[in-house]
């Protein structure tokens, strides 16, 4: 029951009752409906977001959420691994594998130089989970380029690697007649007496004093550039160009066994001693070009003799004797 109200006449001399406007009231009523309502909605809106009434799909997205958490975490630790791999195999190109071959290392900066430019990550803004996502396709990107830059590496130490093995087998590394075929060296590289003038004169190879007929062998791959009797006082001879600026010469030869134009490998019989040309008995005059000067042909027969034979020889080629041409 509501509580009569009254107020005191002074006219009157007495207390009258209030009676309440229909209008207020209905105000009243109004105000009470609306504040209800208001505070019906707010506390929809709180439950509605609290964990105690998840629906289904948020319960499925969340737990899609926390896959995708935890599959990148293990993502950035194979990353973490495939990053340790990577930069051993770096270390090694650069301190190993370009060192053999001469070739400059490439640096730090250029292996792990970033993208310039434009934000290539803008599309992945704005999302609870935007900062995992970047840094993880940022490091994929980083590694994914690094592994260009040693692929090409590795492709030019592939190349360098075939080139070397081109060299190696152009330079003249063996003697052109076999140790058990030689009567004994002759005469080696330097000053030596002219047979035929006794004259001190620059002696330009080496001579393998062997018998008419005796093999002689290309001491480097190359292509036979001559086979003829064209230069004076070498009389047959055969000219072998092996390419980086290596050049061969095998003079006073018996016959050949070659023709210009035919490549021949290490090891190959290009022809037979002989005594033809400015000679005084059948031997080898065996000559090695670098760069167009001559060389001494001792300090390239590692490939077939052993070094106390390397001694024995070079023992010989060093006495200042008499020439054989």
């Amino acid at each position: 029951m509501s509580k009569v109200k009254y107020y005191y006449d002074s006219e009157k001399l007495a207390y009258q009752k209030i009676k309440p406007k229909k209008g207020r009231r209905v105000g009243y009523i109004s105000l009470f409906l609306v504040a209800s309502a208001l505070f019906g909605f707010l506390c929809f809106v709180v439950l509605i977001n609290t964990p105690f009434f998840e629906t289904p799909k948020d319960k499925l997205q969340a737990r899609e959420i926390e896959n995708l958490k935890i599959n990148y975490a293990l993502l950035n630790r194979k990353m973490d691994q495939l990053d340790d791999v990577l930069s051993d195999l770096e270390e090694r190109d650069n301190n190993l594998y370009r060192v053999y071959f001469n070739s400059s290392p490439i640096p730090d900066e250029q292996r792990r130089a970033g993208f310039g430019g434009i934000n290539r990550y803008k599309a992945l803004e704005g999302y609870n989970n935007s900062d995992l996502v970047m840094n993880t396709t940022r490091r994929v990107d980083v590694i994914t380029k690094q592994l260009v830059i040693q692929s090409r590496s590795l492709d030019e130490i592939l190349k360098l690697a075939k080139d070397k093995e081109k060299l190696l087998s152009a330079i003249p590394a063996i003697q052109p007649v076999k140790n058990e075929d030689l009567k004994h060296m002759a005469s080696g590289f330097g000053y030596r007496s002219d047979p035929f003038t006794k004259v001190r004169k620059f002696h330009a190879g080496m001579d393998f004093s062997a018998k008419t007929g005796t093999p002689i062998f290309a001491t480097g791959d190359g292509v036979v550039r001559r086979a003829d009797n064209s230069l004076s006082g070498y009389g047959n001879h055969i000219e072998i160009t092996h390419g980086y600026g290596y050049e061969t010469l095998y003079a006073h030869l018996s016959k050949y066994n070659v023709r210009p134009g035919q490549r021949v490998k290490r090891g190959d019989i290009i022809g037979y001693v002989g005594s033809t040309g400015r000679s005084e008995a059948p031997h080898l005059h065996y000559e090695v070009h670098k760069n167009g000067a001559v060389v001494n042909p001792l300090n390239f027969y590692y490939g077939s003799i052993s070094a106390k034979e390397y001694v024995l020889i070079s023992q010989l080629a060093n006495q200042e004797n008499q020439s054989l041409d």
